[in-house]
């Protein structure tokens, strides 16, 4: 492992670093297929673009990315963040992308995402994270479920994308829902 932040059973999260732009990050941008739910639209991401984003990263107080690492292969095959961190409120958004289609449908981004949302709650003291996505996205709307966020609305023609608007919705759990899943989930495990 390399440098880990935070440690699962099959990946672990680690900051993202300069060589990641060496890799495949850059392309996973570019893919329509891997953005397709993405409210950013597919243009062209260059390496030397990914590698002035990950420069700045130290500089945002409001987010925290992480690389998400396949622990088997030490492969980089995708980021989540918690943005808009507000320390006044104690929310923020959660966002993840899976970017390395091999790795798609392998439940990692729940691991991921119970580890963000343990880091969130349990150590930097948050009282509520929400995420929001497409509503043709019912793979992150099943993960949102799956982690106990409850659905808290839609917002109508909210995402341009691909000549047509898009509702999303938006999911949010708070820190006590999160640790009372927390423990359904370890007495399953």
């Amino acid at each position: 492992m390399n440098n880990p932040f935070l440690i699962g059973q099959n990946i672990y999260l680690r900051g993202l670093n300069v060589e990641d732009a060496q890799g495949d990050y850059p392309s996973w941008l570019n893919d329509a297929e891997v953005c397709q739910y993405s409210e950013h639209h597919v243009f062209p991401y260059t390496k030397a673009q990914a590698i002035q984003y990950i420069e700045q990263l130290p500089s945002q107080k409001d987010r925290i990315m992480l690389a998400i690492v396949d622990k088997q292969s030490n492969t980089h095959i995708g980021n989540i963040t918690l943005l808009a961190i507000s320390s006044l409120h104690r929310s923020a958004e959660l966002s993840i992308l899976i970017g390395n289609k091999a790795f798609h449908g392998k439940g990692l981004s729940k691991e991921a995402t119970l580890l963000m949302l343990e880091h969130g709650f349990n150590t930097m003291n948050l009282h509520r994270i929400c995420c929001g996505t497409m509503s043709s996205n019912t793979a992150m709307q099943n993960l949102a479920l799956s982690v106990g966020m409850v659905q808290e609305g839609i917002f109508r023609d909210e995402v341009y994308k691909d000549g047509a608007y898009h509702d999303t919705i938006r999911f949010s759990i708070l820190k006590e829902e999160f640790n009372t899943k927390k423990q359904q989930l370890e007495k399953h495990a």
